[in-house]
């Protein structure tokens, strides 16, 4: 439509550089708030973490299979499972998100169920407890190579009978 016939005066040179001058200003004002918000708005409202994984090792040798977890004091415990070569990584809140930064004790769970009677343990029971493992470790940043150590101080895996319940009320 021609702006001869509009009631509105025309637009001077300098008009349209202010209009172009404005959105160009809206366009970057956008942009940085859209980077912005990429960069910071995308916490999820969570705890920091930092992955964390790497291997099992029992008298040297990888533990091959079981579960592990890793408890800060007063905030969320991070688990994994324990492959056949004795690796793991750490999941917090989501898979692989790894742990809260923070001293962590840590506790390895490595048994057999082998019947409702018997249950085969491949690590020694005291590791299979936080509180009975003497295992810590103090996680600061990403790693994909923290080992952790245990003995069978002598000992060896063993069977030991239970009572898991005849599932009857």
């Amino acid at each position: 439509m021609c702006s001869c016939n509009s009631d509105q005066p025309p637009k001077t040179q300098i008009g349209i550089w202010h209009e172009r001058h404005r959105f160009h200003h809206k366009l970057s004002l956008a942009l940085a708030l859209l980077l912005g918000w990429t960069v910071v708005g995308c916490s999820d409202g969570r705890p920091q973490r930092v992955v964390v994984s790497g291997q099992v090792l029992i008298d040297d040798k990888p533990l091959a299979g079981g579960n592990i977890k890793f408890v800060p004091d007063g905030a969320r415990p991070s688990m994994g499972t324990i492959d056949e070569e004795g690796h793991y990584k750490l999941t917090c809140f989501e898979v692989g998100d790894g742990a809260i930064p923070g001293k962590h004790r840590v506790e390895i769970v490595s048994n057999e169920i082998l019947s409702q009677t018997a249950v085969r343990w491949c690590a020694p029971k005291k590791y299979a407890s936080f509180l009975t493992s003497g295992l810590e470790v103090e996680i600061s940043e990403p790693t994909d190579s923290l080992e952790i150590h245990l003995t069978w101080d002598g000992g060896k895996p063993f069977m030991e009978m239970v009572n898991m319940g005849s599932g009857k009320l």
